[in-house]
């Protein structure tokens, strides 16, 4: 993929997010990263000029909950890697080692406006594994589409762990077994890093364990806890857990957040929440709705927003926010909640979320209002690349080729 050296988006109306919006605004792009944000006046001479002129410019989104690449559409059996149900505990798996880049959800995201996504181990397992944050388009591998894969580790409760492991007889069958499997290990981890501290200090060899050191690596503080919970008596087995091993706790689903909104402001832990676009298919979501979201940010919980993809398409991410919207969440709030807040929760704020100087170059140029149900992601640029453009005669998105 070629980039051009310099990209001037200059006249649109630019929403920063993590600034006021600018009117006729200028965004300077070098080298692939942000170099301006602003009103110019003399645009480089070198530079390449996108006119925005009537158009919404804004970061890339990002998806913080997607296993987009890992559970693969259309490919059946052979094209889900998401769980590795052999064994509760798979701290030592890797999000990154299962993704298929040609999966048609990255084709998808970048028309819903998305440039990332951190891609996580399902469900099964009371510890799924490693997840990573990647760009939705750029590279002829994976690795070439890497944000970081130093962000967190996968865990659920509830009734997921439990399905599984009962069909198998075999622990976790219960939620106390669950949080028993996630207690023993992190006392394991603890263990162990003493162990290799102690080794470490007498100069001795020390053997390493690729599940303890990840699990000693979330009690560091290098890695957060993203743990599903739907229900508000797995989000309190979630806090009891997180504060007896002081780890980093992200809440992802968060459906019942809202009967324990004021604790979670309180404890300052922030909720990735979605999907919104499903039916109440199981037990823990009988109490789903979309306002939910809107009483857990009021209560002062920092929010992002999750398409669960594939369970909800990828490219319905805004749409979820603008119906969040409706439905009482603040315009402000909602578009924090694809961009910055769900970058500054999993760490990759230095990196994407916001239009601001020495940030990757990912921009999106919309129609109008991406709220608005009627707008059209029209282009998108992954760190200054042209990738993605709306094509209004042939009413279809073309991708720039991977290869």
């Amino acid at each position: 993929m070629t980039t051009p050296r310099t990209i001037a988006i200059t006249g649109g109306y630019v929403v920063p997010i993590s600034s006021e919006p600018i009117e006729g605004g200028t965004v300077l792009i070098e080298d692939g990263k942000i170099a301006f944000v602003g009103t110019l006046s003399d645009v480089p001479t070198d530079a390449t000029i996108i006119d925005a002129t009537g158009k919404w410019v804004l970061p890339g989104f990002i998806e913080a909950h997607g296993h987009v690449g890992i559970m693969e559409e259309s490919n059946g059996t052979m094209g889900n890697d998401t769980n590795e149900m052999t064994n509760p505990n798979m701290a030592a798996a890797r999000a990154l080692d299962g993704i298929d880049i040609e999966d048609e959800g990255f084709r998808d995201a970048l028309s819903g406006g998305i440039t990332s996504v951190v891609v996580k181990p399902g469900s099964g397992n009371p510890i799924g594994g490693q997840t990573v944050a990647i760009k939705t388009w750029g590279g002829r591998t994976v690795d070439e589409q890497l944000i970081s894969n130093t962000v967190s580790v996968k865990s659920a409760l509830g009734e997921n762990p439990k399905r599984v492991y009962a069909g198998k007889d075999k622990t976790p069958s219960t939620r106390m077994g669950t949080a028993v499997i996630i207690r023993q290990a992190f006392e394991d981890a603890r263990f162990y890093a003493a162990s290799r501290a102690e080794a470490a200090a007498e100069g001795k060899p020390f053997k390493r364990d690729l599940w303890l050191d990840t699990l000693s690596r979330v009690l560091d503080g290098e890695l957060a806890w993203d743990q599903h919970a739907h229900r508000h008596d797995d989000i309190a087995t979630a806090i009891r857990l997180s504060e007896e091993f002081g780890y980093r706790l992200v809440l992802n689903h968060g459906t019942e957040g809202h009967k324990v909104a004021s604790l979670l402001a309180e404890k300052n832990i922030p909720v990735i929440f979605g999907p919104m676009f499903t039916s109440r298919s199981k037990l823990e979501l009988r109490d789903r709705a979309i306002v939910n979201l809107a009483t857990i940010a009021a209560a002062g919980v920092k929010v992002a927003i999750t398409t669960d993809h594939p369970v909800v398409p990828i490219n319905f991410l805004v749409h979820q926010a603008s119906l969040a919207v409706k439905d009482g969440l603040p315009r402000e709030t909602a578009l924090q909640a694809l961009t910055v807040n769900p970058a500054e929760i999993l760490g990759l704020d230095s990196r994407i979320g916001s239009l601001a100087t020495g940030l990757d170059g990912d921009v999106v140029l919309w129609s109008g209002d991406p709220l608005d149900v009627n707008s059209r992601a029209e282009q998108v640029f992954i760190a200054g690349a042209p990738v993605y453009s709306w094509d209004a005669a042939a009413h279809q998105g073309v991708t720039v080729p991977r290869y």
